[in-house]
């Protein structure tokens, strides 16, 4: 019987049950949205930093873990010191420049023997490799995002280049020209923002790791299989405390709209719950009541807002498919439970009012 009017109750007024599950879907689809795009983007950037195949990356002094935030500090010759390390079968020098006009986009410096050495070399699905000056490689995803063909010009950090291939992305940078035009267009000759450096066999990887850092005491000395586990929210500063606080405002939203949904309900339904209590319906009756109303709407809101943010993430990867998002069950499920517990929360004050109503006065109420 409960649950008949449970649904009754919420059916019984389709407009205010359509604003209150819409706000909650809205609470929903940011959390799931705001997780899943800042955990996509570094988890996207770790696969495809570890698939440039390198085994160790060295960076300057107190370097961040985005190499492209990397500068070029460190002069071109380390590359000959790395070389001669034990176990070292390939290094090549990157100068890393960000482009910032249209979009946030690393372009890579690259001399292509060296990085074909480390990397292993691109797969091509048209063009050819690196050869002229104003040459540059674009990688398949940001060739669709941009509707890029092999033989148009690319403006990028105010000079033209010439698209001659377009390759499989994974590594690292979606963008690709020669070393010394970099270097000539950023002023920065014969500097370096990352050392590549490849092992003879995996399992010296470590050792390799362990001598540059001898070499080079006070450098950064990361193994890119490394990165996944260190691209996380709590490593990136402030990331962790943005995410946070846009949670809170989708509570605080989801909390505000529950509130005042169910606030405005035990208002106009204080002759029903006054009929209730004469019948002997207890307090906690009518907090369960509320209490029930609410979770319903919570879910209904929660099961809108999945979809929504499915729909979203589709809609996002055909617009820009640059964009990764990631969404885990586990975080689903998380931002579902937020909802719920948000609108609980709103509405227990106005549930706490209707268990205290008293029932002459409520039958007496116009």
């Amino acid at each position: 019987m409960i649950r008949y009017m449970i649904v009754q109750n919420v059916l019984h007024r389709p407009l205010r049950t359509l604003l209150t599950a819409i706000a909650v879907a809205v609470e929903v689809t940011m959390v799931i949205m705001v997780v899943g795009l800042t955990t996509g983007l570094l988890q996207d950037y770790a696969k495809r930093t570890e698939g440039i195949g390198a085994d160790v990356m060295v960076q300057p002094p107190s370097s961040s873990l985005f190499m492209n935030f990397g500068g070029a500090p460190m002069p071109i010759s380390i590359a000959d010191k790395l070389q001669r390390l034990p176990y070292v079968q390939a290094v090549s020098p990157v100068l890393i420049s960000l482009n910032s006009v249209a979009a946030l986009e690393n372009i890579f410096g690259i001399d292509p023997e060296s990085f074909r050495a480390v990397s292993g070399g691109f797969v091509f699905y048209a063009g050819r490799d690196l050869k002229d000056p104003n040459d540059i490689l674009v990688d398949d995803i940001y060739a669709k995002g941009k509707n890029i063909k092999v033989g148009q010009t690319l403006h990028i950090l105010a000079h033209d280049f010439h698209v001659v291939g377009i390759v499989e992305h994974g590594k690292s940078a979606r963008l690709f020209v020669l070393l010394p035009t970099l270097q000539e267009m950023a002023g920065a000759h014969d500097k370096a923002s990352i050392f590549l450096i490849k092992a003879d066999r995996s399992n010296h990887s470590a050792a390799v790791a362990e001598e540059a850092k001898q070499l080079l005491p006070g450098y950064e000395v990361r193994q890119p299989k490394d990165l996944m586990a260190l691209m996380t929210s709590s490593n990136v500063p402030y990331l962790g405390t943005f995410i946070n606080v846009m949670i809170s405002i989708a509570v605080v939203v989801g909390f505000l709209v529950t509130f005042l949904s169910m606030y405005t309900t035990v208002i106009e339904r204080t002759r029903e719950i006054g009929v209730l209590k004469s019948l002997g319906a207890s307090k906690s009756y009518i907090v369960r009541i509320i209490l029930s109303e609410t979770t319903l709407l919570c879910l209904v809101g929660s099961a809108v807002g999945i979809g929504l943010s499915f729909a979203l993430r589709a809609a996002i990867h055909d617009l820009h498919p640059s964009l990764p998002i990631q969404m885990t069950y586990a975080w689903i499920v998380r931002a579902a439970l937020i909802a719920i517990a948000g609108g609980l929360l709103g509405a227990s004050y106005p549930a706490w009012i209707a268990s205290r109503k008293d029932p002459v006065e409520a039958l007496a109420y116009e």
